[in-house]
Formats: structure tokens, C-alpha cells, sequence
């Protein structure tokens, strides 16, 4: 039975809404793997760990002991770079091993080759097969799961009835406007309400070659019973589905597979890292990169379903791309690009300036969430003076950068938490720059 078979069997059962986990492999040729693969990720461990329990090093390496690594760590003794130290019991998870000198030897031009130590990876085949089959269900979000999500925020009826089709359709989108006004917030009020999870692995193999794949900086993983954790394939980790942001930092390699010299093994890119989920980039057009070059990017991925990587030999492999892109930006679309490339992007939704009616609402909620007292005359006073007579917009920001300003003057002067006209005047002045 291939890898592929052995996944696509009977999964483990974990919750409604959830991926079933895949079942643990039964033989080595169901990891996908093959044995001098799992030889030498075995000798690596023992080389960087030090000497483990047979029990620990299937921990380490994520896969069964019986019927999978107790064949490799019989291999590996009987070709005597390996030894058993000592035991505690009869059963081979109960040994101590360790290498041998011969191993040592062998271990360190391995790590020359490869410095990859941690789970067994997962086939790029295995991967693709599940990724092809899996289904993003992003028309389960309806407009009261989205008025729920967003109910700390301060949108209006218009802005979610633009939004709810748009997040819907699971299609690329456009969320532009003034800076401050919540896209960043609402991207993410989003990515709270996607149902489910999916499937991630700790690391692809792709002929030998190893892509670092499980991030915990942006994989969540989510609780697994033992008993079912025990029984699945351990080299998957049961994740809430990915939110992935960017911002002005964003250059055309981090889109590529990143090749590591000194470690000798690839890292997978933002957007693989976020398929089942969603990839946002923030500050569109404030990136190094020309926004043309940027979108041309995207073009095969949101047309076809399918990403293009090239290895270090020039190998290509293809992946399924199932990621809802969201570019979110400041500058006026048709300033970025051309209509022709504006087309690609399915939703173009503005995200305005508050209402000043808003803008009070928000204030409201700002202060009282902070400890101060909400006192609308001197939230008249603000608008009065440092909007209207200034002529100053409205940014749904600002209410909490000037009440945390106002915060702070009161903690540093051991003031109680009460607004006046003096405290307000305050944070206006050290928070606003007159251009």
C-alpha cells in the first residue's frame, strides 16, 4: 500500500466541522519513505539529541515504533551504527540507544548534507492529494455569524452588506481606504469566524530534499484526544485555519521556496503556509516590489488553483492553492495598477472614514473599555475643536490612540482616569503631527 492509499483509508474521527486525522502508517512503505530516508533522519536525531529511548525517538520522529521504527533502528544496528546502551524492559521502546563511533562518522556527513532534525516529512505527493481533496467552506459564513464576529467593531450596514458576499465567495479581494479605519481588524474579525480546520504537515519531502512546513507563528494547532492523537499519523498537526498577514516588509522571495545554505533545507513560503485559509497584504503598494510584479504573481495561482516552486536542482513541483487573498491598502486602487490587472481582483470594497455619529460610538466604547467615564460634552469638545474647526477627517483609530495618550498622562501624573478639556488638548498635541 502506497502513502497515498494509507491516507486516503478510514481517518481518525475527530469532531464535527474538523478534517479527519489520517491513520498512522502501518509499514514504512506507507510513510511514503524510504528506509535509508528514515536511516539517516534517525541517525541526525540521536547525533543532536544525544542518546533516547526507543519510545523517545518515536516522539521525535512522529511516527510508530512497531512496524515502522523498530525496523529502521534494526537496520541501523545491524550495520553497527547504532547500539542499545541499556534497557528498562523487554520491549524495544524501553531501549536505550546511541550511536556508535562509526555512526557518529556517519551522522556528521549527514548533517553536512542536510542539518534537517525533527519529524518524519510528509510526501509532496501525499500532501497534494490531501490539499486537492480538501474542501474550504467559505460559503458557511452568513450574515449573522458576520454581524457576530464584527460586533466589536463599528461597521455599518452598507459596509457588511459588501462584506458578507465578498468573504463568501472565498475569491481575492480588495479592502482600500484611509489608513486606521479597521481592514486590518475586519480581515481578522473574519478569519475568527472560518469553521473548521485543516491538515498541516511538520515537513514535505521532495526526493530527498526537505521543506519546513508547520509554523507555530501562524499554525494554531487544536486540541486532539490521546487516544486519537496515539492513533493518527503524528507528522499532521489538526490546525484552525490560517490567517497570514504581511505588510511593507513583503519581497518576491518570501513568495518563493527559501533555501537555507548553512541548515541546507527549504522553508515554505507565506502563501503555501496559508492554504485552508486566508493571506492578507497589508500596506499594498508600500512594498519594495512594484504592485504589477506583485499581482503578476498572483495570476496563475487565482486563475487556475495552482502554485509553481522551483528546488535548488531546478526541479519544479505543483501545488494546489486554496488561500483567499486579501490586498489591503491606503492608496487609491487605480493609482496602484491597471484596470486590466484590477479586474483579477473579484471584490474591490472600500472600507470609509467613520460617520461622525461613528466616530462617537466608537469613542464610547473606547473609553469605557479603558475606565474612563464617557462624557459627551467633552467628546463635543474634541469634535468641535480638533475636527471641525481644524478641518481634520475621522479615522476609526483615533479614539483609542488618543484615550490611550490621555492613559498614559494620567499613570505617569497619578491622575484618576477622568477626561478634561486640558488631558484632551494633551493627547491631541503629542498625538497628531500638523502637516
Amino acid at each position: 500500500m502506497t502513502a497515498v492509499d494509507a491516507v486516503a483509508k478510514e481517518g481518525i474521527y475527530v469532531g464535527d466541522g474538523l478534517p479527519t486525522l489520517p491513520p498512522a502508517p502501518e509499514s514504512i512503505e506507507e510513510t511514503g519513505l524510504t528506509l535509508d530516508f528514515l536511516a539517516d533522519l534517525t541517525l541526525k536525531t540521536l547525533y543532536v539529541r544525544g542518546t533516547l529511548l526507543g519510545s523517545e525517538l518515536s516522539d521525535q520522529l512522529k511516527l510508530p515504533h512497531f512496524n515502522v521504527l523498530e525496523h529502521v533502528l534494526k537496520f541501523l544496528r545491524d550495520e553497527e551504527f547504532i547500539e542499545v546502551r541499556r534497557g528498562y524492559g523487554q520491549f524495544s521502546t524501553q531501549w536505550v540507544y546511541g550511536l556508535t563511533n562509526k555512526g557518529f562518522v556517519r551522522a556528521r556527513e549527514l548533517m553536512e548534507q542536510s542539518s534537517y532534525v525533527g519529524p518524519a516529512p510528509v510526501p509532496i505527493r501525499v500532501y497534494t492529494d490531501y490539499i486537492e481533496r480538501y474542501q474550504v467552506p467559505w460559503e458557511g459564513l452568513t450574515e449573522q455569524v458576520l454581524r457576530e464576529v464584527l460586533s466589536d467593531l463599528v461597521v455599518n450596514d452598507r459596509l457588511i452588506r459588501k462584506l458578507g458576499p465578498a468573504f463568501n465567495s472565498g475569491k481575492s479581494m480588495f479592502l482600500y481606504g484611509n489608513a486606521g479605519n479597521g481592514k486590518t481588524s475586519i480581515a481578522e474579525r473574519f478569519a475568527r469566524a472560518l469553521k473548521g480546520g485543516v491538515l498541516v504537515p511538520y515537513a514535505l519531502e521532495v526526493n530527498g530534499q526537505i521543506i519546513r512546513f508547520f509554523d507555530p507563528a501562524y499554525h494554531e494547532p487544536i486540541p486532539v484526544p490521546e487516544e486519537k492523537l496515539q492513533a493518527s499519523d503524528r507528522r499532521w498537526v489538526l490546525c484552525k485555519r490560517p490567517f497570514i498577514v504581511v505588510g511593507g516588509e513583503l519581497r518576491m522571495e518570501n513568495l518563493e521556496l527559501s533555501y537555507d545554505p548553512t541548515v541546507k533545507y527549504y522553508n515554505a513560503p507565506f502563501q503555501l503556509k496559508a492554504n485552508g485559509g486566508v493571506f492578507m497584504i497589508d500596506d499594498f503598494g508600500r512594498q519594495r516590489i512594484h504592485p504589477r510584479d506583485l499581482l503578476n504573481r498572483w495570476i496563475v495561482p487565482l486563475e487556475k488553483g495552482i502554485d509553481y516552486y522551483t528546488l535548488q536542482t531546478g526541479e519544479q513541483i505543483v501545488v494546489p492553492f486554496k488561500v483567499l487573498i486579501i490586498f489591503s491598502t491606503n492608496i487609491a486602487p487605480k493609482e496602484l495598477v491597471e484596470e486590466a490587472f484590477l479586474r483579477r481582483i473579484r471584490y474591490k470594497i472600500e472600507v470609509g472614514d467613520p460617520s461622525e455619529e461613528e466616530f462617537r460610538e466608537i469613542f464610547r466604547r473606547v473609553a469605557e473599555s479603558m475606565g474612563f467615564e464617557y462624557e459627551p460634552e467633552l467628546l463635543d469638545y474634541l469634535i468641535e475643536r480638533h475636527y471641525k474647526r481644524v478641518g481634520r477627517g475621522f479615522r476609526a483609530v483615533h479614539p483609542r490612540d488618543l484615550l490611550m495618550q490621555a492613559r498614559d498622562y494620567c499613570n505617569y501624573m497619578g491622575w484618576q482616569y477622568k477626561l478634561t478639556r486640558e488631558l484632551i488638548d494633551l493627547a491631541v498635541e503629542t498625538y497628531f503631527v500638523e502637516l
